[in-house]
């Protein structure tokens, strides 16, 4: 883990103290969770498809096979 020093404007401070408090977690932790928060959406947006990557379930044990058909153009085994 690297150490850094970032300067926050003085309400900022405050505000995410409480919410870290609120959380039970120390301020380092709740600032390392909105940034990899951040960096998520992201990459996200960097592939937009897999926003929505197990969000939806068929029920079908053979459904990837039927997406590679129609994604790859691969016929279904």
């Amino acid at each position: 883990m690297i150490r850094t020093q970032i300067s926050l404007e003085e309400e900022a401070y405050r505000e995410a103290k409480d919410e870290a408090r609120r959380q039970g977690i120390s301020l380092a932790e709740f600032l390392r969770r909105l940034v990899a928060g951040g960096l998520r959406h992201r990459r996200a947006h960097s592939r937009p498809w897999m926003r929505h990557a197990g969000q939806v379930s068929s029920k079908d044990a053979s459904a990837s096979r039927s997406v590679n058909a129609v994604v790859y153009g691969r016929p279904r085994p």
